[in-house]
C-alpha cells in the first residue's frame, strides 16, 4: 500500500475512528509515561522519547489469572485471554521489535495460549524516532533502527504538521482502511523528508557497542572478576528487568481464600534472590554477582544461541532508570575488553 498522510489536526478524529477497537496510547502522569486504554483522544501523549513502562504489559500483563477453582469441585473456570481487537498507537520501533523477539520464546517448545492470543489480536501502530533519540539509546548496535518496522503493522513519521503513514502488514491495512476518510496520498517531498529524518536519527545515536563475537566472549568469562566489580552497586531491585521490553520471566502461584482460589502468573526477575532458590534451601545464584552474570549472559549469549536474536533492543530503560546508575553498555564494554 502506498504511503499516506495524516494531518495532525485530524489526529483526534483518527483516534476516535479507532474507538471501535480497544485502543491504547501513551499517557503521561507525574512524569511517568505508560500505555493505557484511552477513551478520550486528548489523553494520548505523543511528545515523548520513550515510555517509562514498556507496552509489553498489554500482551504480557504484570499479573494475570489463568484459571479459578473451588474446593471439592473438579471443574476449573478457565480465563479467556482474549481482550478483543486491540490497537496500540504510538509505540516506538524498539518496543515493537521487542515483541517480535519475545514471541519466539512464547511460540517455541510450547505455544503459550495467553501471550499468543493477545498478540494475535493486537495491531501495533509505531511512531518513528524522528527527533534525536535519548542520549543512552543504542538500538542500532543490536539490530534495530529508529525507523525500524520489525514487529510493526503501521509506522508513523512525524513531519511537523502531519504524519507519514506507512502500512507494513495486513493488520496495518485494516487500520488504514478504518482511517481511509482521513488519509491522503503522500507526495514525493513527504517521503524524502521522512528519509532524511531517518538518516539524521540514526546518526544521532551517540552510544554504540560492537556485539560481534560477544556470545563467545561471554562463554569464556564465567569466573572473571568483572562480574563482582559490575554488580557491586546493584540493589537487587529488579527495575532493569521489570522495565525491559524483552524480559519475560514469570512465576506461577496458587492463591486461595476460604474455599475459592485462582492460579495466577506474574512477572518475575532473575535479579531477585528467590528466583533460583531451591526447596532444599540451596541457591545456585546466591549473590548479585551470579545474578548479574546470568542477566547479561541470557540477553547476549543464551537467547541468541537458541533463537538467533539478542534479547535486547537498545531502549536504554535499564540505564536511564537504574537507581544506582548501573550502565549495561559499560558492562558490555568491559566484556569486550576482558
Amino acid at each position: 500500500m502506498a504511503e499516506k498522510i495524516l494531518i495532525k489536526e485530524r489526529l483526534g478524529d483518527a483516534l476516535g475512528e479507532l474507538s471501535k477497537f480497544r485502543l491504547l496510547a501513551p499517557t503521561k502522569s507525574d512524569e511517568v509515561v505508560l500505555f493505557k486504554q484511552i477513551d478520550d483522544p486528548a489523553e494520548a501523549y505523543l511528545d515523548y522519547l520513550n515510555s517509562t513502562v514498556p507496552p509489553k504489559r498489554v500482551v504480557f500483563p504484570q499479573t494475570e489469572t489463568l484459571f479459578k477453582f473451588r474446593a471439592g469441585e473438579p471443574d476449573l473456570e478457565e480465563k479467556d485471554p482474549s481482550e478483543g481487537e486491540t490497537v496500540i498507537w504510538g509505540l516506538r520501533p524498539c518496543d515493537a521489535r521487542a515483541m517480535a523477539i519475545v514471541e519466539k520464546l512464547f511460540n517455541w517448545d510450547y505455544e503459550d495460549p495467553y501471550y499468543l492470543k493477545r498478540r494475535e489480536e493486537t495491531t501495533l501502530v509505531g511512531l518513528a524516532c524522528s527527533s534525536i533519540p535519548s542520549v543512552n539509546c543504542f538500538c542500532t548496535s543490536v539490530g534495530g533502527h529508529p525507523f525500524g518496522t520489525e514487529g510493526l503493522d503501521v509506522l508513523l513519521t512525524d513531519l511537523g504538521d502531519k504524519y507519514l503513514v506507512e502500512v507494513v502488514s495486513d493488520k496495518g491495512a485494516k487500520v488504514a482502511e478504518a482511517l481511509s476518510g482521513l488519509l491522503a496520498d503522500a507526495a514525493g517531498a513527504d517521503k524524502e523528508a521522512a528519509a532524511k529524518l531517518s538518516t539524521e536519527a540514526e546518526k544521532g545515536i551517540s552510544r554504540t557497542i560492537g556485539t560481534e563475537g560477544l556470545q563467545e566472549k561471554l562463554l569464556n568469562l564465567w569466573e572473571n572478576p568483572l562480574w563482582k566489580k559490575v554488580s557491586a552497586a546493584c540493589l537487587g531491585c529488579g527495575v532493569c528487568t521489570y522495565l525491559c521490553p524483552t524480559c519475560h520471566c514469570f512465576d506461577i502461584q496458587d492463591e486461595v481464600e476460604e474455599d475459592e482460589g485462582r492460579r495466577a502468573r506474574m512477572w518475575d526477575s532473575c535479579m531477585f534472590c528467590e528466583y533460583t532458590l531451591h526447596g532444599s534451601g540451596h541457591n545456585p545464584r546466591p549473590t548479585r554477582r551470579e545474578r548479574t552474570r546470568n542477566r547479561i549472559n541470557h540477553k547476549y549469549s543464551y537467547f541468541p544461541s537458541k533463537f538467533g536474536d539478542i534479547a535486547c533492543v537498545g531502549c536504554a530503560r535499564c540505564i536511564n532508570l537504574c537507581p544506582v546508575n548501573i550502565d549495561i553498555l559499560d558492562i558490555l564494554q568491559q566484556v569486550v575488553e576482558a
